[in-house]
């Protein structure tokens, strides 16, 4: 992740409208959005989103406190890379031969990647991992020919015992 992106894990209401509210929050102020993750938490009334963005320390805290003024916001916390778990999650459909469908498969057990789907002419891989990890194996799948990739927003929980749910 580059030094100028950073990490916020928020906690929000699980209902209709918030996810349209938080992202006109960061078009309103012209901010990007590099990737987003949001499902529900081990408690179905809240939500957590994952939103990686960049800025320097002047738009993180900007971007904290409009977050912390919305209604159905519980929580906002930047998370410190080095204490940190990040993983993304990417499928990958690729081209394949006779030829090269040992070495696709032979390189998919040392990203610790899962075949998902078989076919004569094609196979599916899922990887988890961090995003060097990802964009390494996607390095490697053009080679052969990349037919369709989805990759999910990143994940990202703080080491440790803390909890970003733990709302008194």
């Amino acid at each position: 992740m580059k030094d100028n992106k950073f990490i916020l894990s928020v906690l929000v209401s699980n209902h209709a409208g918030v996810l349209a509210r938080i992202s006109g929050l960061f078009s309103r102020r012209n901010y990007n959005i590099d990737s987003l993750n949001v499902a529900e938490t081990e408690n179905p009334l809240f939500s957590r989103m994952t939103i990686i963005a960049s800025g320097d320390d002047y738009i993180i805290e900007q971007i904290k406190k409009q977050l912390a003024k919305l209604h159905d916001v519980k929580k906002v916390e930047i998370l410190p890379r080095n204490e940190t778990v990040i993983r993304e999650h990417l499928l990958v459909k690729i081209n394949v031969t006779k030829k090269t469908r040992s070495e696709i498969i032979e390189s998919v057990n040392i990203f610790r990647g899962k075949v998902v789907d078989f076919n004569t002419d094609s196979v599916t891989v899922e990887i988890t991992g961090e995003s060097t990890k990802l964009n390494a194996f996607i390095k490697f799948a053009s080679d052969f020919g990349i037919i369709e990739m989805c990759r999910a927003g990143a994940l990202a929980v703080k080491r440790g015992i803390t909890s970003l749910s733990g709302i008194e």
